[in-house]
């Protein structure tokens, strides 16, 4: 399921053009921003960056996120029985940032508290869904996570929502009520 990088062959520049050009066009799709959750086998607290999640079913409740199979924590989440999704409010980029790149020590001077399965749900959040890890399909270069929801909290906290590579926050506008 999870691999680890391997060099791949040149692609000929019309291809990495193609893939840059789709990137862009799947960034004009606006996204939530969360940090997923997990602990590793080893005890290991574990978290990333993640837009990819989306709401599946309401009865089971269930939801899906995807991570690439290349990712160093990969392996971590297929094994872990739980993980929680945390929906970060529009004045978290700093987490957002912070759980975007490899460290060990992700979880310093960050309010969280530990759930179910060593899951860890970080303070401040517009929401949180802590999961049971059901199950993984291979999505091309991605690994597709369904979680049944075993709790969740809605805090109502302005979203934080990522754009055209940028952050932004949801505005209302009068004419579209």
């Amino acid at each position: 399921m999870c691999s680890t990088l391997e060099p791949t062959a040149a692609k000929p520049d019309g291809q990495l053009n193609a893939m840059r050009q789709l990137r862009n066009a799947f960034g004009q799709y606006p996204t939530g921003v969360t940090v997923i959750t997990a602990a590793a086998r080893d005890g290991r607290k574990i978290g990333l960056t993640a837009n990819s999640f989306a709401s599946l079913s309401l009865d089971p409740p269930l939801v899906i996120w995807s991570i690439g199979k290349t990712s160093p924590s990969c392996a971590d989440f297929v094994h872990a029985g739980y993980f929680a999704i945390n929906v970060l409010a529009e004045d978290q980029t700093d987490l957002s940032r912070r759980f975007s790149k490899p460290s060990p020590d992700k979880y310093v001077g960050v309010a969280c508290r530990e759930s179910l399965g060593g899951t860890m749900v970080l303070d401040g959040c517009s929401a949180h869904f802590v999961c049971r890890n059901l199950a993984q399909h291979e999505g091309g270069d991605h690994l597709i996570f369904i979680g049944q929801i075993e709790h969740f909290e809605a805090e109502g906290h302005a979203p934080l929502v990522f754009h055209s590579g940028q952050y932004g926050a949801v505005t209302n506008n009068p004419e579209l009520i």
